[in-house]
């Protein structure tokens, strides 16, 4: 559905996408993470047709997005991050002026406009004013309008930005609905816990690179090789004295303390978590566990990326 190959975006002096390639099949749902300043809403942008110059090529459903942007048009439907909505119209009508600016007309207009609010659970609200409906409402609006012409590709920039968790639940169910109808998603998001439940395929983006991408398991799994273990030392220690220590075992990748809490990295599974807990009684030193745990998908991001904005 998507094809990125070398993708560089420079506004003046600042390169925001730095040499960008990933490819994204039929039928995923795709979550885009990265922080402030990365590069999504510019990747966005060149995908949605809406940005130029750039180097690199872009595919969407087979058209070049240079080339032919009138058709990748058709197969898009994209939702920004931040969008207007016209507060004079009922919904019924604002669903009308798109689907209208789509060329549909007549009976086919109508019956979609009814499908639409049957999927996003507005038809209560057809007649309803614009500006009567709540922020989540609204949301669900413009996602009605963003599916009216039956596009393949649905890309939504933060689509869950300033919702409730009552209404992040429900566009993270409409998401799932979507891609059962047989829809790509393309999702940009900071809210990874509701990402981590719905995405099938990732990729984390940072200073305009990307950093790792693929299938979620996939990412996940390679993450999940490591364990991350919090202990509490009690008593008396010497904190260089263990950290020298640890520094020569071999499954120890990373360890630091902070007060009295040793947080340690490990590769490996339970043998190796074993391994190391007979390694710290061996040097005689008094310990509570605290955790133990594997990297899930906001913990994946949080040890993969610094941060860091362009």
């Amino acid at each position: 559905m998507i094809r990125i190959e070398n993708l560089t975006i420079r506004y003046d002096s600042l390169i925001a996408v730095d040499n960008l390639s990933m490819e994204i099949p039929h039928g995923e749902i795709f979550g885009f993470i990265g922080p402030n300043g990365a590069g999504k809403t510019s990747t966005i942008r060149v995908l949605s047709t809406l940005l130029l110059p750039y180097k690199g090529q872009v595919y969407v459903d087979g058209y070049d997005v240079f080339k032919e942007p009138d058709k990748v048009k058709r197969v898009i439907g994209y939702m920004p991050d931040f969008f207007g909505v016209y507060d004079n119209l009922k919904v019924w009508e604002y669903l009308d002026f798109f689907g209208s600016s789509y060329g549909m007309k007549g009976s086919q207009l109508r019956n979609k406009i009814d499908e639409v609010l049957e999927i996003t659970n507005l038809g209560v609200k057809k007649e309803t004013y614009v500006e009567e409906l709540s922020r989540g409402m609204k949301q669900r609006l413009c996602l009605a309008k963003t599916i009216i012409h039956d596009p393949h590709l649905l890309i939504l920039d933060e689509p869950a930005s300033g919702l409730d968790p009552k209404g992040r639940i429900e566009i993270r169910d409409l998401l799932k609905k979507l891609r059962n109808a047989g829809k790509t998603v393309f999702i940009s998001s900071h809210i990874l816990t509701e990402l981590a439940d719905i995405v099938t395929s990732v990729g984390i983006i940072e200073l305009g690179k990307m950093v790792v991408s693929g299938r979620i398991e996939d990412v996940l799994s390679k993450m999940q090789e490591k364990r991350f273990l919090k202990l509490k030392l009690i008593g008396s220690f010497d904190r260089d004295n263990i950290l020298l220590l640890l520094k020569d075992l071999p499954i120890v990748i990373k360890a630091d303390i902070k007060n009295d809490m040793l947080d340690v990295e490990l590769t490996g599974g339970d043998k190796e978590v074993a391994e190391y807990m007979e390694f710290l009684f061996k040097n005689k030193l008094q310990i509570v566990p605290i955790s133990d745990h594997r990297a899930g998908l906001e913990e994946t991001y949080l040890r993969l990326t610094k941060g860091e904005v362009t």
